[in-house]
């Protein structure tokens, strides 16, 4: 692996694992079984990310592969709506939102992110999304959300008017026991 998307790959890994250090093995805090989830999204900005920092809706499409006990992996799908209030190429700003996630075993959890972080490397952005399950599978438990982006269109799309308004990358949603 090579060039810049070897790096990317190389840099999102790093983060991903290093996230999951830090946290708790699903199901073994508090008597209360945790999940973590792990896949893919598709980020859609609007307006699209530009030079100058402005306020962005972002809207999330994810697919997960979700550890929900022992030994039992269930697929899911969840859509994440947020906004960011100074979002530009250079950085996404405090992002805040909303996921529902849509378990193959017929549950969900409906989650609100009210802190976030981001940090962007060699192109490449590493955003961090704190918050708790509010509602389904986990309801009361912490959850983060851990995702690093890579743009689907050119760098040099932030100079023009519609801006960077599509990007891809990994992601681990961590619900933690409370």
């Amino acid at each position: 692996m090579g060039g810049r998307r070897g790096v990317a790959v190389v840099l999102g890994s790093m983060v991903l694992v290093g996230s999951a250090a830090v946290w708790a093995p699903a199901g073994q805090a508090g008597g209360r079984e945790g999940v973590t989830c792990t896949g893919s999204d598709s980020t859609a900005y609007e307006p699209g990310l530009s030079l100058v920092p402005r306020e962005t809706r972002i809207d999330v499409r994810a697919r997960y592969a979700c550890t929900v006990g022992p030994g039992r992996t269930v697929d899911a799908v969840a859509e994440l709506h947020g906004v960011s209030p100074g979002a530009s190429c250079l950085t996404v700003n405090s992002p805040r939102g909303h996921e529902v996630v849509h378990y193959a075993d017929g549950w969900r959890s409906v989650l609100v992110y009210d802190a976030g972080t981001a940090l962007r490397v060699a192109g490449v952005n590493a955003v961090e999304l704190t918050g708790r399950v509010v509602e389904g599978r986990g309801a009361g438990q912490p959850a983060r959300r851990t995702v690093v982006l890579l743009p689907e269109q050119s760098p040099t799309d932030c100079l023009t008017p519609d801006g960077v308004r599509h990007v891809g990358g990994g992601t681990q949603l961590e619900i933690g026991p409370a």
